[in-house]
This record gives C-alpha cells, sequence and structure tokens, in this order.
C-alpha cells in the first residue's frame, strides 16, 4: 500500500445508497488519503430511493487503488453480468490492498471470481447465494479474509467500513473517527437481524422482497455455471 492510500467505491443506479454513504462517512476521515467516488460514467445516477449522485470518476480515469468499496442493492443485479464493471474490478482487485464490500456487493465480488474459496457475508437475504459464487458462508456482521472484507446488510458496511480504517491507519485513528461520528447505535427495536426479530416481521420482509431474491437466485445460477462452480451443496431459499 502506498503512504497515501487510494480508496474508492463504485456508485451505480438502484443502490442502496447508505451501502455507500456509511462507509464514505469513516474512509473518507481516513487520515492522509483519498476518496475517489467512481461510476462506470460520471452522469449522476439515482439510488432507489430516489436520491442522486454523481461519480467524480469513470473506470477509464479512475486511479489504482488501496481499496476498492462495491455497495449493494436491488441494482447490483445489472452489474453481475456487466463485463466492463466485472473487468474494472478485477483489475482493481489485482493490485488494491483490501476490496471491501457491502452488502449484495458480495455478489458483485462473486461475479467477478473474488468469492472462490474466500469467507463471506452478505445480507441474510442473499446469504444462501454466496456458495453459486465459491464462497465460504459465514454468518458474521463483518468477515475478514485475507484482502476481502465482506459487511452484512445495509448498516454493517459501517462496522465494516470502520475495520478497514483499522487496517490502514491502527486501531486508535479507527476509533477517533467512531467517536467523532458518534457511532454508538442504541436501536429502538430488537429487530435488526432475523434471529431477533418477531417471525410476523421475519414473514413480511420475507414476501416483500420475494421477487428481488428470485432474480438473484436466477442470476447466481447463471454466474456459477459460467464460473465452473460446483452447486451441489447450494440450496435455494424463498
Amino acid at each position: 500500500m502506498t503512504d497515501h492510500p487510494h480508496i474508492g467505491a463504485i456508485i451505480f443506479p438502484g443502490m442502496d445508497q447508505i451501502d455507500f454513504t456509511g462507509p464514505f462517512e469513516i474512509l473518507a476521515r481516513v487520515p492522509d488519503s483519498t476518496f475517489h467516488v467512481i461510476g462506470k460514467a460520471t452522469a449522476p445516477i439515482c439510488d432507489i430511493r430516489g436520491l442522486i449522485l454523481t461519480p467524480e470518476k469513470s473506470f477509464d480515469t479512475a486511479p489504482p487503488l488501496d481499496v476498492l468499496v462495491i455497495p449493494g442493492g436491488s441494482g447490483q443485479e445489472a452489474l453481475m453480468e456487466d463485463e466492463a464493471v466485472l473487468a474494472f474490478i478485477r483489475r482493481q482487485a489485482a493490485g488494491a490492498r483490501y476490496v471491501f464490500s457491502v452488502c449484495t456487493g458480495a455478489l458483485v465480488c462473486g461475479a467477478a471470481g473474488l468469492l472462490k474459496g474466500k469467507k463471506a457475508t452478505t445480507h441474510w437475504r442473499s446469504f444462501h447465494l454466496l456458495r453459486y459464487f465459491g464462497a465460504i458462508p459465514v454468518k458474521e456482521r463483518v468477515v475478514v479474509d485475507g484482502k476481502l472484507i465482506t459487511a452484512a446488510g445495509v448498516t454493517a458496511g459501517i462496522d465494516g467500513a470502520l475495520r478497514v480504517a483499522a487496517l490502514l491507519r491502527g486501531d486508535r485513528a479507527a476509533q477517533e473517527i467512531q467517536l467523532y461520528l458518534e457511532y454508538a447505535p442504541e436501536p429502538p427495536f430488537q429487530s435488526g437481524t432475523p434471529e431477533t426479530a418477531p417471525p410476523a416481521i421475519v414473514n413480511n420482509v420475507k414476501n416483500s422482497s420475494r421477487e428481488i431474491t428470485q432474480t438473484r437466485l436466477a442470476t447466481a445460477k447463471r454466474v456459477a455455471e459460467r464460473l465452473g462452480i460446483d452447486t451441489a451443496t447450494c440450496y435455494d431459499a424463498s
């Protein structure tokens, strides 16, 4: 890694903005570093809820990165079979110190071939898909396997980004960032995971996300075939 690390995140239409903006708040504060906001092109993009974000660099103008950040969201589907996106990820990952995915950004990493033989996590509704990319699923909020760092659903990107900050500049720097942001969550409900949420809430969320989950499964199967992954140990979950 260079003495002045270059950190870059890909943004794309239909992403969950907090998968990007949560880690951005932390990683943009890493001492003596530069954060790049990267898109396939530099036109503004719209996240899944309507927030407009504008890349400052395109794939063609992005510098070599020390840390590559890949957010998730339903728009990730369009990336998983987009060779321009996958080639950019593979090229940057080859020279990066760390590759950090948030939520279903892990599936994009998988489509790029980065999860083979790696421990990884992702959003709980897509966790069963990790095996289609040759990953070793680990049910943790943040999983580190060598240069690959994966965070579970959405807000887990904040925890993962603090881990990345610590890897780059030490625990003290990461703790100072955490304190400045006053990141000390005390949620009003204990429904942040399917294990702690009431069964009726879990069922409602499953039902509301069933269509995108099935779409992701179909894409994962196509990618698995392309990557030559043995899917005998995979299973389908609604």
